[in-house]
């Protein structure tokens, strides 16, 4: 299995990081922190360049709002150094779903397992 996941990482990006970027953060970076979802955040020595190294699957939205500020240089500080604060009223962050079996599904859906009827229409048929 181990030769298999080395060919992967070889060929593929969305399976968390390629060999020549795990050579480049040997290299080059340092770890500042992980998320609760397990992905490890670097920035280079110098600190201008700021990545991410996901933990599975390369989806963006993965990345938390408090991290994505710090990877676009918004806030200095880490959220493990100065957290941000949160409204009450806020909720948690999900990544996208579209195109999940989770994803949002209005009301009147064909993606809804049971569609609920229709009394607001009436099909026309001719006489």
């Amino acid at each position: 299995m181990g030769i298999l996941n080395t060919l992967l990482r070889a060929v593929t990006w969305w399976n968390g990081q390629t060999l020549n970027t795990q050579f480049y953060t040997w290299r080059h970076g340092t770890r500042v922190g992980q998320d609760d979802q397990g992905n490890t955040f670097y920035q280079s020595k110098d600190g201008k360049r700021r990545w991410v190294i996901f933990n599975g699957e390369s989806e963006a939205s993965r990345v938390s709002p408090e991290w994505h500020g710090w990877l676009h240089h918004t806030h200095a500080e880490t959220p493990l150094d100065k957290p941000l604060a949160h409204k009450p009223w806020e909720k948690p962050h999900r990544e996208n779903l579209t195109g999940t079996a989770l994803a949002y599904a209005p009301a009147g859906s064909i993606r809804r397992e049971n569609p609920p009827e229709r009394r607001d229409y009436e099909a026309w048929s001719p006489e």
